[in-house]
């Protein structure tokens, strides 16, 4: 029985010891709560005030504060503070932080400040406000923004492209097999498979004494597709202008298509001639204006030579600033003529776009396929449109939900 009661007795302690330190971590919490000004915050640990005041800074009060959170335009401050932001959290909730900073404290006077750029945690939505901003960025900073900006589309690139050049590399013809394939074009199914006797079990491995792949088919200049990628460079549109002109420099490059990007507000650009570098399209484009959508089609249309061999992809949320009715009349004429018109109101991961309803309902009763696309899935949407196949079916097949006709 003694051993009983000792061992009641222990697990009793353990209890409470769990009920103690359960208590204190509910006290932290609630201290980082209250903020590095409260009464209670001096019990708080070194580390725990450094992240108190870190958020005290963005949460603490409204940015028409002057006693409080504000970051001012001090560099050396604003560099600790980023720094502290990324020591607690991770890199997802660090662009959360900072786009919160951005909106309450007006931040995006900061990205003037070439120490801010070195340090800040970048993404599709810091390189869309560097490129709104460059105008008016000192010349000290428009290269650390040049720097960041080429970071980010480097790591873009690097996960878009291998994925969009497979899916759309409509130069393979899959029908002709050939036994001197270039590496990218092996089968590697048939030719394992008449390689078996080669096994080498020592090795583990088949050592293939006769490589089987597609052959490559030659196609005229004058037989390419081409793809128009014509993108709304309105504010509401930035993140999908940032992606469409990675997805074209990407598709520039892959010689079984002939690729444009056109932009627009209420003038139209042509970056075409700038695709092999993605980050001079980036600075290209002018994002915010009016839209007309009416006018950056009609440039589009003189650009085609063989409408069934043409893909326009127009890349807009639909709220024409122009003549809607003429609009509607052209891109009703351009499917008529057999050119594969397909609209995106969206080509990011911000979640559901904004866009005009009426409009869109009136586009996909012309024939235009309409919805929003996420970047993973813009490979396949291409590939898709390319063989011309339904692309609605294969939108339903990836749980997207298209835009139905109007009644």
């Amino acid at each position: 029985m003694a051993a009983i009661d000792n061992s009641s007795q222990g697990t009793s302690l353990q209890d409470i010891n769990q009920d103690e330190s359960s208590q204190q971590d509910k006290d932290r919490r609630w201290r980082l709560v209250l903020g590095a000004e409260s009464d209670e915050s001096s019990s708080l640990s070194a580390s725990d005030r450094r992240l108190s005041s870190a958020l005290t800074a963005l949460y603490g009060g409204e940015a028409s504060d002057k006693g409080r959170g504000s970051l001012s335009r001090s560099a050396p401050k604003v560099s600790k503070w980023l720094g502290d932001i990324r020591e607690f959290f991770p890199s997802s909730v660090v662009q959360v932080v900072q786009k919160d900073a951005f909106e309450r404290l007006g931040l995006k006077e900061m990205l003037m400040e070439p120490e801010f750029l070195a340090a800040i945690e970048a993404d599709v939505h810091l390189v869309a406000d560097l490129v709104s901003l460059r105008s008016v960025m000192p010349e000290k900073t428009m290269e650390t923004a040049r720097q960041v900006i080429q970071k980010v589309v480097d790591e873009l690139m690097e996960r878009l492209e291998q994925r969009t050049t497979e899916s759309i590399r409509g130069a393979i013809n899959r029908s002709k097999k050939t036994f001197r394939p270039r590496f990218n074009d092996i089968d590697w199914h048939r030719t394992i498979g008449a390689n078996l006797r080669h096994y080498q079990p020592d090795l583990n491995t088949v050592i293939p004494e006769k490589l089987i792949g597609f052959m490559r088919q030659q196609r005229r200049i004058a037989d390419l597709d081409n793809v128009i990628l014509c993108v709304d460079q309105s504010g509401s549109m930035a993140t999908s202008v940032v992606y469409s002109s990675i997805f074209a420099a990407v598709m520039a490059s892959i010689p079984a298509v002939n690729t444009q990007l056109v932009c627009f507000d209420t003038a139209v650009i042509d970056l075409t001639e700038d695709l092999a570098d993605p980050v001079s399209v980036l600075f290209g484009v002018q994002l915010g204006g009016g839209t007309d959508i009416n006018q950056a089609v009609a440039y589009c249309e003189g650009k085609i030579e063989q409408p069934s061999k043409t893909h326009l992809i127009l890349i807009t949320d639909l709220y024409e600033g122009g003549d809607g009715e003429a609009l509607k009349t052209r891109v009703a004429n351009l499917i008529r003529q057999d050119v594969n018109v397909i609209t995106l109101l969206a080509l990011s991961d911000d979640g559901k776009p904004s866009y005009d309803s009426q409009m869109a309902g009136d586009f996909a009763a012309i024939g235009s396929p309409v919805f929003a696309c996420s970047p993973d899935q813009f490979p396949d949407l291409m590939a898709t449109a390319l063989k011309r196949e339904d692309v609605l079916s294969w939108a339903a097949d990836q749980d997207i939900k298209a835009i139905r006709p109007n009644e």
